[in-house]
């Protein structure tokens, strides 16, 4: 054996033995083995890739495993129990990691060899995520959605080394996830209507409170599922499962229908229907009710009611509205449209169909949530009105006014109806992603924000292949560094390059990370476009190169790369990053093009009128600045600086060439002091609440 191979087995016996000896200790990751070897973390990631083409947490994950198996096969311990004893903080997330390795959950362990799946099968897996991911974020209709599971990914993972039911007791006994009901009929085009008694037995479930009921999105991978009814509850984390199959044969309706106590595999109750169709409100109510009371869930008068509740008499328009559905969810262009005929012709049957006129007027609002030129505002406030006309304790009909005053930024009136719709519908999945982001992006409230986040996490189960981890890792780090947490962001973006490599995003937000722990602009001009480079379509990174160029005011560069960016967005017709128009209308006219620069500067001074969110006065600021108005830029200073809630990037607000006029006026001064002193408090109260918590 060569010396170099002799060094790297000595290091990998060394590095496992570490492992072995701290591995039912779950917070042991790369940090702590790199500390224990005495090495660099850089230069843990660099041996362990060369020796066995792991990155370093996959190793430790493949020696926990290892044990796991031993334990297995030598021992009478149950499948939870070994996996805290290897320091996996969820038995969960243990079953998918050892079926990822071994091709078969740990329950099997003893029936069956142990076989590693393919190297190629795992890459050609991870690929085609990878490319699923790349489709899916350049939608900007399906953005709503990501910034949801943003959210929900953000807070599962502050608490995720640890069970969520021991940090913040998140699985109430009666937790439900009706899972996609299967088709008996040979004919496909059937499918829509069982994918639609589907969606109304879950819409029904989610009005009771004392239930915590997953969303749609959480179950609709087990559609062609062949896994286990406990393997499915555990990664779900709930306590109840149902499970439904039916067709429609003519007039008739066809409906098997069980709940399953998931923890022993337990048939609770059980119901076979053959029915006119004209029974199926019936039948549905039925269901909800037998389940709730089979699960001895309190269900209140109001919430009866809501559930037994109508939504229309025409079983045509019925129909339509069924059909509707499924391409209403997928929330890609050409579904959305399809499904406003649909529900148009719905409502043609029946001019009082509450739901099919909150289903258009929502479809309406996220197919140009982003575009600048908005057709339909007027369509959405039509037939939002109509909806509540005829249903005003609809959570549908409330979201989608909320929609239209969000849609012309009164965003004070939207929130009202965000708030009554999660009244009438606990569980609305839809209801809380939008009170999340509107916490989170139009009226900033970190303390809100986390409230509704963490709801978000018991709706929607979270994925934990490592691609989806990879990128919840990203959206960690951005939330850390944004709230000055720069060490641990950093941390959590190599652990998502650690994951995937490929990661989309992560490299692009590094930058920024490592920019923010020491200023280093002209390193971070670099891995920007290294980055913008592998894909010169990317606006984001555009306007963050030019950036770069106009805090060192070299205006002719910044100019070169806010031209290409301008020329993009008004090219796709988005109505993104207005709040840069005031850079971009300086760094124009500092290269003589006047009349541009009038343009944008206008552009910006229109945001400012409308912006009712908690940057409104820094904004004005840069407005007064720009226009020479020292002391009323000031004074706007002095009233942001009682506010809460702003992203670590405003304390480089003396940086910004815009106040280069102002930065040797003492009242600037103070101000700016007064602004940094209210972020760090801020960061230190949190600071001692994630500490307390064991999460940092």
């Amino acid at each position: 054996m060569s010396a170099n191979k002799t060094d790297r087995v000595d290091f990998l016996d060394k590095a496992t033995e570490i492992i072995v000896k701290n591995v039912s200790n779950e917070r042991f990751g790369v940090s702590e083995l790199a500390e224990e070897l005495h090495i660099s973390r850089s230069n843990l990631l660099r041996k362990i890739k060369s020796a066995t083409n792991l990155s370093a947490s996959q190793f430790i994950r493949k020696v926990r495993l290892e044990m796991a198996m031993d334990m297995l096969k030598d021992t009478s311990l149950t499948v939870s129990e070994i996996s805290y004893k290897v320091g996996f903080g969820s038995s969960s997330y243990f079953i998918k990691c050892f079926r990822e390795q071994y091709g078969y959950p740990p329950g099997e362990a003893g029936k069956q060899e142990a076989g590693t799946p393919k190297p190629e099968e795992q890459v050609e897996e991870a690929f085609e995520t990878s490319a699923r991911k790349s489709r899916l974020f350049s939608n900007p209709i399906l953005i709503l959605a990501i910034s949801a599971l943003v959210v929900a990914a953000i807070s599962f993972l502050i608490f995720y080394d640890r069970p969520l039911e021991q940090e913040l007791n998140l699985q109430p006994e009666k937790s439900i996830a009706v899972l996609p009901f299967k088709n008996e009929s040979s004919d496909s085009s059937n499918l829509y209507f069982v994918n639609g008694l589907m969606e109304s037995t879950l819409n029904n479930l989610q009005k009771i409170k004392n239930l915590r009921v997953l969303s749609r999105s959480s179950v609709e991978k087990y559609r062609n599922s062949v896994k286990t009814i406990p393997e499915i509850a555990q990664e779900l984390n709930v306590s109840y499962l149902v499970e439904g199959s039916g067709q429609k044969v003519g007039d008739q309706v066809l409906l098997n229908i069980q709940l399953i106590d998931a923890s022993g595999d337990k048939h609770l109750w059980a119901e076979q229907y053959n029915r006119e169709v004209v029974d199926i409100f019936a039948i549905q109510n039925e269901v909800a009710t037998k389940i709730a009371k089979s699960v001895k869930a309190i269900v209140t008068p109001a919430e009866l009611r809501q559930i037994q509740k109508q939504p229309t008499e025409n079983m045509l328009a019925y129909d339509y509205y069924l059909q509707g559905l499924d391409p209403f969810l997928s929330r890609t262009r050409e579904g959305l449209e399809e499904a406003i005929d649909l529900f148009k012709k719905a409502i043609d049957e029946d001019q009082e169909f509450a739901l099919a006129y909150a289903n258009v007027a929502i479809s309406y609002y996220l197919l140009e949530m982003f575009q600048t030129e908005k057709q339909y505002t007027e369509e959405i406030n039509s037939y939002s009105d109509k909806a509540l006309l005829y249903d005003s304790k609809s959570a549908e009909s409330l979201t989608a006014k909320a929609f239209y005053y969000i849609q012309t930024g009164e965003y004070t009136l939207a929130l009202p109806y965000l708030e009554k719709a999660l009244e009438y519908n606990p569980n609305s999945s839809l209801a809380i992603q939008m009170l999340a982001d509107f916490y989170f992006r139009l009226t900033p409230n970190t303390e809100k924000y986390l409230q509704y986040a963490l709801r978000g996490t018991q709706i929607d189960a979270m994925g934990n292949d490592s691609v989806t981890k990879s990128y919840a890792y990203v959206q960690l780090s951005n939330a850390l560094v944004s709230s000055g947490f720069i060490d641990e962001a950093l941390k959590y973006t190599n652990m998502s390059l650690d994951y995937n490599p490929t990661n989309y995003y992560a490299p692009h937000l590094k930058a920024f990370i490592l920019f923010a722990k020491d200023g280093n602009v002209n390193r971070t001009q670099k891995l920007l476009n290294r980055e913008w480079k592998k894909d010169t379509t990317r606006l984001d990174i555009l306007q963050d190169l030019a950036k770069m160029f106009y805090l060192k005011e070299d205006y002719d560069s910044a100019y070169y790369y806010f031209q290409k960016f301008v020329e993009g967005r008004e090219k796709r017709g988005l109505d993104i990053y207005k709040q840069e128009d005031a850079k971009i209308a300086m760094v124009y006219e500092k290269v003589g093009q006047k009349e541009e620069a009038k343009k944008y500067f206008k552009s910006f001074s229109e945001y400012c009128e409308k912006d009712q969110s908690v940057y409104r006065n820094a904004n004005l600021a840069v407005k007064f600045a720009y226009e020479g108005k020292k002391e009323e830029a000031i004074e706007q200073l002095k009233i942001f600086s009682g506010t809460d809630n702003y992203p670590y990037w405003f304390l480089m607000i003396e940086q910004d060439p815009l106040f280069k006029n102002l930065k040797n006026n003492p009242e600037f001064k103070i101000t700016v002091a007064k602004i940094k002193r209210r972020f760090w408090r801020e960061h230190e109260r949190m600071s001692l609440a994630l500490e307390s918590g064991g999460l940092l």
